[in-house]
């Protein structure tokens, strides 16, 4: 049985956050700002003992499956979702990419 299951993925938008639940427990989350656009990825934290199991992985790409889901872009200032978009490169399409002379 993979450590993992049971897992789930939840848009909290009160905290701002997507969390990692397993029950009413909150393994790890990917922080956000929004905009009625664009999705900007903040932070990703996963608690230390679900580290190395794919957990941080599961949650990101759950993520960029609801933010694909609502038509929305990305705009990443976290490390970890940056590299893992990088690694995926069917979710490039998602990554927002300002045209001539548009600041952000």
């Amino acid at each position: 049985m993979d450590e993992l299951d049971g897992v789930e993925v939840i848009d909290n938008p009160e905290r701002r956050r997507f969390e990692a639940r397993l029950g009413r427990k909150v393994l790890g989350w990917a922080s956000y700002d929004q905009t009625s656009e664009i999705i900007v990825f903040t932070h990703t934290e996963v608690s230390r003992r679900w580290e190395r199991l794919g957990l941080g992985s599961r949650l990101v790409q759950a993520t960029l499956d609801h933010v694909r889901s609502q038509g929305m872009q990305v705009l990443s200032t976290c490390p970890f979702v940056s590299d893992w978009i990088n690694r995926h490169p069917d979710y490039d399409d998602l990554v927002y990419r300002p045209g001539p002379g548009t600041s952000y």
